[in-house]
């Protein structure tokens, strides 16, 4: 091995001279132990975005094994915390002293629950896409929680052109009859031929976006998620037995929405929540009916802060 190996980055100057938004790793897999509250830390596999700015319009480039083993002492020797990834922010920029001034890293990784079924109580897991996002900047940490949450929405539309053919239905079927006896109607509308239509209903997600404050040592996930499924009522299923079943169409029934009924919902909810300094909020319900999809954007209003 030679006694000196040739440092480009260090000892070349830039062949085109000009300043650098980011440069760094995307993709990066590592596995990492997460620290939220509400629930005990875990190993999740994350995958993760690593950048700096390049100040020196003269220099070469980064140095992209620092930010790589920085990275890496955090996932062997410690977990992912709002100080934790705010000392990691600063050591990108301290590795990097006379070029860069600025940090940004982002980790994706599914975040599993123990969900809880409706009736029978059954318990099952449900992966939740999250990001975690951290941008250093002259001094000041902006740290972001993402997270996809899927629901079920069923449309007030159909609903109500259902119950239209139901009662047609009925007056067909009992057409000229003076009155009917209950137990004869009961029969006839748990039948086929009493419920000639049903509402149509699609999967849909929430996926919100929401700073955090300075105050949050420990990433609210969990609140986060149950935030928006209480919300929106109508959340997926993990262990489902017939009287889940059952109770999630009586939910599904109780809780018709349009997407814009979604926003508003969670609107609200994350308006009630002072951790989260700003929020940006898309509902997308995949339409069963339309091969498009229906799409409602909000944000909190924030002056400055998520635009639409």
């Amino acid at each position: 091995m030679p006694n000196s190996m040739p440092d480009v980055a260090n000892q070349t100057q830039a062949q085109t001279e000009g300043t650098l938004d980011w440069v760094g790793m995307s993709n990066i897999e590592v596995p990492i132990m997460v620290a939220a509250s509400d629930a005990s830390e875990r190993p999740v596999a994350a995958h993760v975005e690593a950048f700096v700015n390049l100040k020196d319009p003269k220099a070469k480039g980064i140095h992209m094994s620092r930010l790589y083993l920085l990275l890496d002492q955090l996932s062997t020797e410690g977990e992912l915390s709002h100080a934790s990834l705010k000392k990691l922010l600063h050591d990108f920029i301290e590795s990097h002293q006379d070029i860069s001034d600025r940090a940004f890293i982002k980790f994706d990784f599914d975040y599993h629950l123990r969900r809880e079924s409706l009736i029978s109580r059954k318990k099952g897991w449900k992966a939740y896409p999250v990001s975690l996002t951290g941008r250093y900047d002259e001094g000041h940490l902006n740290l972001e929680l993402a997270v996809d949450v899927p629901y079920s929405s069923t449309c007030p539309c159909s609903a109500a052109l259902a119950r239209q053919l139901i009662q047609e239905a009925f007056d067909e079927k009992f057409a000229g009859q003076e009155s009917v006896d209950k137990a004869t109607i009961h029969q006839w509308l748990g039948s086929t031929e009493g419920i000639v239509a049903t509402p149509h209903s699609q999967r849909s997600t929430a996926q919100v976006k929401v700073a955090l404050s300075d105050t949050v040592e420990e990433f609210p996930i969990v609140a986060l998620v149950d935030a928006i499924e209480n919300a929106l009522k109508t959340p997926v299923q993990a262990a489902v037995k017939r009287e889940d079943e059952q109770e999630f169409a009586r939910l599904n029934g109780q809780n018709l929405m349009f997407c814009e009924d979604a926003s508003r919902r969670l609107q609200h909810a994350l308006n009630q929540m002072p951790i989260f300094e700003d929020f940006w909020v898309r509902v997308n319900h995949y339409e069963s009916l339309h091969a498009h999809d229906a799409v409602s954007v909000t944000t909190k209003g924030v002056k400055g802060g998520y635009s639409s």
